[in-house]
């Protein structure tokens, strides 16, 4: 973790510095790195598309039909189809690190602090956790009063939340009532749920780089949920929001491509906060410039990034997108959410249904026979015999974004050949589809589809707030990595 430009040491904010800097370099690690070899035997790939491809259905419909009179929150993913970053905690002198799940798709900062009680948590991943420690020393409960505390109840009047908080009377009346705490915030979400305090106090994103009125949430109680999460959504408790203006307003991640394979991951993928994408391009892979399409914005999910998807190619053939993949109504209904934590694409089911079929077309005619085993063992369909030499027949996807932005996606961000066990154990080269059928539309509400991080992979996304934007550009990500952590 280092800055991106030259810097003379200061005893102030190392911040103050954002204006002769380019960003600041962080490492995300997927939680693939993470997985043990059991007897000698790996975590068979098409377990781990299973898991992934159920977790993102279960997070797509989240989305769309939140609890009822709740926020939504991260609901981290099983391993290979998540990223991690580390933060510290405390004082410098007594500074813990934490590692939390990165998510574009929710606005809170939150670790497990101890006393700490997890229900339903065996067998989840811990992303290398060692046991929660009491609330950091220097920290401090954020008053009731705080619009962010407000921000954390789902925009409670605050006088509501101090009255929750037990103020006295006049004190509320004459919003006096500094001394009262924001009350426990509870989030709930597909399959778990947790308590925390709002609290705020010193965290460090690197050894010499910190914010000391930092606020994040301390959770005691959680159900199925192990592990917290840096919220980068566009809500004020977010991390990007907390470090802006200082940091440019803007953020950028190149998720190196994996395959759902551990020993792919030699280098890790960079997060770039601040940096501008178009100024100090580094190495000949950033020659290619970005392609950006504008956000959304969504009155009841503020903190999701919204796009509008208009169509999607496959092979020669462009494909409309559902209406509702391109805007985002009074009640927070349609738009594609861009989301780190969510990760195959999910897709309205007319939408889905004509891209599997324009897919299927093409695949026939190409020669490729249908691998219904490997459809029921990892949850994607169609899936294919073939292999290395016989996927060039593979037909070429895009997604066509409003701006005229379209990202071609590589082969292998949606189409990923893998060996398939059959049942005389003998493994079947094949490949499936990397894309979701999301439901109806008109089941529930929320965003229409969802862009996954697999098909993230292979490009710098950049999340430009300030402008009102998000950008696509092809990169080597472990290229871009050792460029910028050189410098």
């Amino acid at each position: 973790m280092r800055f991106l430009c030259s810097l003379v040491l200061l005893d102030v904010f190392l911040l103050a510095l954002q204006l002769q800097c380019q960003g600041l370099l962080l490492p995300l690690t997927n939680t693939l790195s993470s997985l043990r070899v059991t007897n000698g035997t790996a975590v068979p790939i098409h377990h781990l598309l299973r898991s992934s491809s159920l977790r993102s259905a279960a997070r797509h419909r989240r989305h769309r039909l939140p609890p009822a009179g709740h926020r939504q929150l991260s609901l981290p993913l099983s391993p290979g189809s998540d990223y991690t970053l580390s933060l510290s905690v405390g004082p410098p002198s007594a500074a813990v690190p934490v590692s939390l799940f990165l998510d574009t798709g929710s606005d809170l900062v939150w670790f497990p602090c101890a006393p700490f009680t997890c229900m339903l948590c065996e067998g989840k991943p811990t992303a290398g956790h060692s046991a929660p420690l009491p609330p950091p020393p220097d920290s401090r409960r954020v008053p009731c009063a705080s619009p962010l505390c407000s921000a954390a109840h789902a925009s409670v009047p605050p006088a509501d939340l101090c009255a929750a908080a037990q103020c006295p009377l006049e004190d509320i009346e004459t919003e006096s009532c500094a001394s009262r705490a924001c009350p426990p915030l509870y989030y709930a979400y597909g399959d778990g749920s947790l308590v925390a305090h709002l609290r705020r106090g010193r965290v460090g994103l690197a050894a010499s780089v910190a914010v000391d009125n930092f606020t994040f949430a301390c959770a005691h109680t959680a159900l199925g949920e192990p592990v917290g999460v840096a919220g980068f959504g566009r809500g004020p408790l977010s991390l990007p929001a907390q470090l802006s203006p200082q940091l440019s307003g803007r953020f950028s991640y190149c998720l190196v491509a994996h395959s759902f394979r551990a020993d792919r991951l030699i280098r890790p993928s960079p997060l770039i906060l601040g940096r501008s994408p178009d100024a100090g391009r580094v190495g000949p892979a950033a020659e290619a410039g970005f392609v950006y399409t504008p956000l959304l914005h969504n009155p009841k999910h503020p903190y999701f990034y919204s796009v509008a998807l208009e169509a999607v190619s496959v092979g020669g053939e462009r494909i409309p997108a559902r209406p509702e993949l391109g805007y985002v109504d009074r009640a927070g209904n349609g738009g594609m959410v861009v989301d780190s934590g969510t990760t195959f694409t999910m897709l309205p089911n007319e939408t889905y249904a004509r891209v599997a079929e324009a897919f299927a077309r093409a695949m026939a005619a190409a020669g490729f026979a249908r691998a219904e085993q490997a459809e029921a063992q990892t949850g994607l369909a169609p899936c294919y015999r073939c292999n290395a030499a016989s996927d060039r027949g593979v037909p070429p996807v895009a997604l066509h974004f409003r701006g005229n932005a379209t990202v071609a996606l590589p082969r292998r961000n949606y189409f990923m050949g893998f060996r398939s066990d059959n049942e005389d154990g003998r493994g079947t080269g094949v490949g499936c589809l990397m894309l979701m059928n999301g439901g109806e539309v008109d089941e529930g509400g929320g965003p229409a589809g969802t862009l996954g991080n697999f098909q993230q992979q292979g490009f710098e996304v950049v999340y430009d707030v300030d402008a009102g934007r998000v950008g696509f550009a092809r990169r080597r990500c472990t290229d871009l990595w050792d460029s910028l952590s050189r410098r």
